[in-house]
C-alpha cells in the first residue's frame, strides 16, 4: 500500500495495515514527505522570514531561535505591513524537486512550519500581542486578517500543486493550560480555524494542526470544526490514555513520544513504553494515529539512538493487521 493510501486510511479510520510513520530523517522510508511552502530562513546566513522579521540564536542554539524584535509595533506600522506574497512563482519547487526523487505514491504535505496566533506573535511581540487581546481587540482582528489572509490564499494553490494536506503549526500551551482562556481562544480564533478547515475541504486537501503544550481543554473544539490530523508535540503532559479514552475514534493524531523529554532523555525501555502506550490509547479504532520522529530531536540534545529505538518501537507495535 502506497504511504498516500496508507495516511488516508488511518486518517479516515478506514483500518491501514499499520500505523504510518512520518520521518524525516529518511523520506525514502517515510510515508508523508513534508515540504516547505513559506520561507522563514532564507538569506545568505538563513536568518530572514519572509514575514519580514529576523532570526536570532544563543550560542550553540540549533533550534530555530527567536525573532530578533517586533516590526509592527503602531496601527501606522500595521497599515503599510504587506504579507508576503503567495504566487511567488518559486513557492513551490522544492515540492518537484521531491517528486522526482521520492516518487508520486507519498502524501505530500504542504507545511507552512509557522501559522496564525504564532506568526502573529512574531511579528507584534508576544507580551504586547497579549495585551492587545485584552485593550485593543480591534488591533488583534485587523493583524490577524493579514495573517490568516495570507495563508487562505495559499490554500488553493497548494491544492493545484496535487499536496494532500496542509499543515499549519500554532502553538497554544504552556505545561499546564492555554496560553489564554479557553472563552478568549473560542470567540477570536476557533472561528478562523473553522474557516481554514472548510476551506481546506473544500478543496480536496487535509488540514494537520501541530500544537505544542497542555491543550487538552479546546481539543473537542478542533474535532467540533472536522479537524483531520492533531499533531501534539507533548502528548505525554496532555495525557496519552485520557487523550485515548476522551478522543481516540474522532481525531487522528500525529504523535512521537515527547520531544521535550522522553525522546531526548528518555532510556530505550522508555522510548519504547511511550510509543506502546500511544499505539494503544490513540491507534485502536481501525485508525486515528500517525506516528512521528520528529525533526528537533538531535537540535535539542537528542541521540540517534533515541530516533532508532521510536523506529524499532513504531514498527513493532504499530502492525494493525492482527
Amino acid at each position: 500500500m502506497s504511504g498516500k493510501a496508507l495516511v488516508r486510511k488511518a486518517v479516515r479510520f478506514d483500518n491501514p495495515e499499520r500505523i504510518p510513520l512520518s520521518n524525516p530523517y529518511d523520506l525514502s522510508t517515510s510515508d508523508i514527505v513534508n515540504v516547505e511552502v513559506v520561507r522563514n530562513y532564507t538569506g545568505a546566513d538563513k536568518l530572514h522570514s519572509e514575514w519580514g522579521f529576523d532570526w536570532s540564536h544563543l550560542a550553540n542554539d540549533l533550534t530555530m531561535g527567536q525573532p530578533k524584535h517586533p516590526i509592527i509595533t503602531s496601527r501606522e506600522e500595521l497599515k503599510r505591513y504587506r504579507a508576503p506574497d503567495p504566487h511567488d512563482p518559486t513557492r513551490f519547487e522544492p515540492l518537484r524537486a521531491a517528486r522526482a526523487q521520492y516518487g508520486e505514491d507519498k502524501y505530500y504535505k504542504a507545511n507552512l512550519v509557522l501559522s496564525g496566533f504564532t506568526i502573529m506573535t512574531f511579528l507584534r511581540g508576544f507580551s504586547e500581542l497579549i495585551e492587545d487581546l485584552y485593550v485593543d481587540r480591534d488591533f488583534v482582528e485587523d493583524l490577524a486578517d493579514v495573517v490568516f489572509s495570507f495563508e487562505e490564499k495559499l490554500f488553493s494553490l497548494i491544492a493545484a500543486q496535487g499536496f494532500s494536506a496542509v499543515h499549519l503549526a500554532d502553538d497554544w500551551g504552556t505545561q499546564e493550560s492555554l496560553l489564554i482562556s479557553p472563552a478568549l481562544w473560542r470567540e477570536i480564533f476557533k472561528p478562523r480555524y473553522r474557516r481554514q478547515v472548510e476551506l481546506a475541504h473544500s478543496l480536496g486537501l487535509d488540514l494537520y494542526f501541530h500544537c505544542c503544550g497542555h491543550i487538552y481543554e479546546i481539543v473537542p473544539d478542533f474535532i467540533e470544526i472536522g479537524l483531520d490530523i492533531l499533531n501534539l508535540g507533548q502528548p505525554n503532559i496532555n495525557g496519552i490514555r485520557c487523550l485515548g479514552k476522551d478522543f481516540s475514534g474522532k481525531i487522528c493524531f500525529a504523535c512521537s513520544v515527547s520531544y521535550q523529554t522522553t525522546g531526548i532523555s528518555g532510556t530505550r525501555e522508555e522510548i519504547r513504553s511511550e510509543v506502546k502506550e500511544l499505539v494503544e490509547s490513540l491507534g485502536n479504532k481501525g485508525g486515528g494515529l500517525i506516528g512521528l520522529i520528529p525533526t528537533d530531536i538531535l537540535g535539542l540534545g537528542g541521540k540517534q539512538e533515541n530516533i532508532d529505538c521510536m523506529l524499532e518501537a513504531f514498527a513493532e507495535f504499530g502492525s494493525l493487521s492482527g
